[in-house]
């Protein structure tokens, strides 16, 4: 993968979280860049983790289907970007009784995790491809951390009412990947 595909990818996979955040920010009143820093930190860490986590599963299995390990990261996009685009329009409006006024650790960090799922199964289609999962975790986590962060403060002004359409985004953006690594294996476009 080349840098603009790491970077993609990266930013791809931290719109969850993007729009996750956007939503803790819309629920607070006015959070401060330090709240929305540490909201970024705690999704960045686990975003990075959980791409080395899936990797690792995947390197178990590559040996058994190497020769079509490109269909295999394009499945894996494929159902994890429909999903994303699935769960963008299914999300609704919460009700103002129901907003919390203060996000605890353990909140964000389940929060985190579950938007940090979709990374796991994405670091099980590059155990299959020639990359350095280090560099791509960082940048994954990275990504996340900006983000994350920027959803915090830009939740504060928008409300919920983007976060829908950033997840739908990411989606998109996952299924582009995968068509994009299916196309060069498949060497369609040569």
């Amino acid at each position: 993968m080349n840098t603009y595909a790491i970077l993609i990818l990266a930013f791809g996979m931290s719109m969850d979280a993007f729009a996750a955040a956007i939503g803790k920010g819309a629920s607070l009143h006015r959070p401060p860049f330090k709240e929305a820093l540490r909201t970024g930190l705690i999704f960045g860490v686990i975003e990075a983790i959980t791409p080395i986590i899936g990797w690792c599963i995947g390197l178990a299995a590559s040996k058994f289907i190497m020769s079509w390990d490109h269909w295999v990261a394009f499945g894996l996009l494929l159902i994890l970007g429909l999903r994303m685009i699935h769960e963008g329009f299914k999300k609704e409006s919460i009700d103002e009784a129901e907003i919390p006024r203060r996000h605890g650790f353990w909140l964000l960090v389940t929060t985190a995790i579950a938007t940090s799922l979709d990374a796991m199964a994405v670091g099980v289609g590059l155990a299959f491809l020639q990359v350095n999962i280090i560099v791509m975790a960082f940048t994954i986590g990275a990504a996340t951390t900006i983000m994350a962060t920027s959803g915090m403060l830009l939740g504060r002004f928008l409300g919920g009412a983007i976060g829908k359409w950033a997840e739908v985004l990411g989606g998109v953006v996952l299924i582009g990947i995968g068509s994009s690594i299916l196309v060069d294996h498949l060497g369609l476009l040569r």
